[in-house]
């Protein structure tokens, strides 16, 4: 598309974002909630709303998203209700879902993402609330007939809607990155979009710049990762773009993409709220959630990863991106900050953790939850180096495998049986560089000549000579005292 044309239109996009939450059952009854069962297996007379059975509230699901709400900074409604949502689809079984109406869990709130001028916005949140999943149709298996598998049915979630405040697909990138994350420190959803239990809708529109009203907006689901949200706005936008140019209405409608073709089609014409026929759910009583209860859930909850990027650029002096990558996974913040709990040198820690440990873990194919060694363990590397008695190649091609074998085994005694200790006595460094001196006479004169381009030379000398357990530092410097004493 014409820049010139793409540039006459502002987007304005809201996405709303359901995340299956971690609970070991369902949202109102006692069936076991597992991906992965055979289908139709983790089902009961409740989550089907056979007659004269009653929905049970799990308060785990009232914790978590109490939790969301307080990491995102929303109001926490202190009197709520649930309501029938009224559908037909084959894979809901009861024609009508549990959710929330007028009175959502979580109101307001706001999740802060990074923005491609470097800078940070604010993504106001409309509301977070509480429902149940639907079952799944599965149209690819049998070449003639739909199947349904209702194991999902009854899925506790919480839908994140968030207010029409995101402009490009960047921004919805960066935005599903951060929720993921959020959710994913929490403990509360484990993020898996291709698994279903991390899905978003986007509505998507488009009006002229500085335009007062919105245009007609477009929701677009089915969209199994990011990228593919990414990529399915971007498609909207200059399909709707295209659109208003030739003097076309944009229909208010559901569309589903296409990840093969990187398109968007269309399913439906959007319904409105009117044709769910939401009344109060008559059989589950109103939820209170007072200000003791919250208190309760905060002192629980984790460091978050806007707070722990702050103190690693504040109080431990690293740079953003390193902050970045340590924070991005939680996993692997939690482990640095393990290691930082037993030694200051807090770049070196990062260093090793984004660096030999994360090769290690991409080369197995492990996570950090399976890394062998111990906070502590990498921490008394880290010390063994900086004390100068283990030089960081030694440390990296030599113990930092050992340890992998031996996690816990003592480090230094560990480093004393590799024969990787550095030799910093004076006397004896002194006699290996002065049998350096007699073995090399000519680069010898040339040095104490001034040629100082040399000291690379000599210092290789001096590492072979000590079979790599000369200190450096000290080498260096006595090399430099003696080559004046000549």
């Amino acid at each position: 598309m014409d820049k010139s044309i793409r540039d006459k239109y502002e987007v304005v996009i809201g996405l709303e974002v359901h995340a299956q939450l971690l609970t070991k059952t369902k949202a109102y009854s006692s069936d076991i909630n597992e991906y992965g069962a055979q289908p139709n297996t983790n089902i009961s007379v409740v989550t089907l709303g056979h007659p004269g059975t009653l929905p049970v509230m799990n308060k785990k699901t009232i914790e978590f998203a109490v939790k969301l709400g307080l990491a995102c900074g929303a109001d926490i409604a202190p009197n709520q209700y649930f309501a029938r949502k009224n559908y037909f689809y084959p894979d809901l079984p009861k024609g009508y879902q549990i959710t929330q109406d007028t009175t959502p869990i979580c109101t307001n709130g706001q999740i802060i993402i990074p923005t491609e001028d470097g800078k940070e916005k604010s993504i106001g949140l409309t509301r977070i609330h509480m429902e149940e999943d639907a079952g799944k149709s599965i149209h690819d298996v049998d070449v003639f007939d739909t199947l349904v598998d209702l194991n999902r049915a009854g899925t506790p979630l919480l839908e994140i809607v968030s207010e029409p405040d995101i402009r490009t697909s960047q921004e919805a990138y960066n935005y599903l990155t951060e929720v993921r994350r959020l959710v994913r420190y929490l403990d509360i959803c484990d993020g898996n979009m291709e698994e279903g239990s991390l899905r978003c809708d986007a509505n998507i529109s488009v009006r002229l710049v500085g335009a007062p009203e919105f245009g007609t907006k477009v929701e677009v689901k089915n969209m199994n990762s990011i990228r593919n949200v990414q990529r399915a706005i971007e498609f909207e936008i200059e399909r709707q773009i295209i659109a208003v140019e030739k003097g076309e209405i944009i229909a208010q409608e559901t569309r589903s993409f296409d990840a093969l073709k990187g398109i968007t089609i269309s399913m439906r014409s959007k319904e409105a709220a009117n044709d769910y026929r939401y009344f109060p759910e008559p059989d589950l009583q109103p939820i209170a959630v007072d200000e003791i209860y919250i208190q309760q859930v905060k002192s629980k909850m984790p460091a978050l990863p806007r707070e722990l990027f702050a103190k690693y650029t504040k109080e431990y002096s690293l740079s953003d991106y390193d902050a970045g990558i340590l924070t991005d996974n939680k996993s692997i913040a939690l482990y640095f900050e393990g290691v930082t709990e037993h030694t200051h040198n807090y770049k070196a820690a990062a260093n090793w953790i984004m660096g030999d440990v994360k090769s290690y873990l991409n080369q197995h194919g492990y996570e950090m939850d399976d890394f062998p060694i111990s906070t502590k363990q990498l921490a008394a590397l880290i010390d063994l180096i900086e004390s100068g008695k283990v030089s960081h190649s030694a440390a990296s091609q030599k113990l930092f495998p050992a340890l992998i074998d031996a996690p816990t085994a003592p480090v230094s005694q560990l480093a004393e049986t590799l024969n990787i200790i550095q030799e910093s006595d004076e006397n004896s460094l002194k006699a290996i560089i002065l049998g350096v001196f007699e073995s090399n006479p000519s680069e010898t004169e040339r040095f104490k000549g001034g040629e100082n381009q040399l000291t690379g030379f000599f210092m290789g000398q001096i590492m072979k000579a000590s079979g790599g357990k000369a200190d450096p530092k000290a080498a260096n410097a006595l090399l430099r005292q003696l080559i004046q004493q000549l």
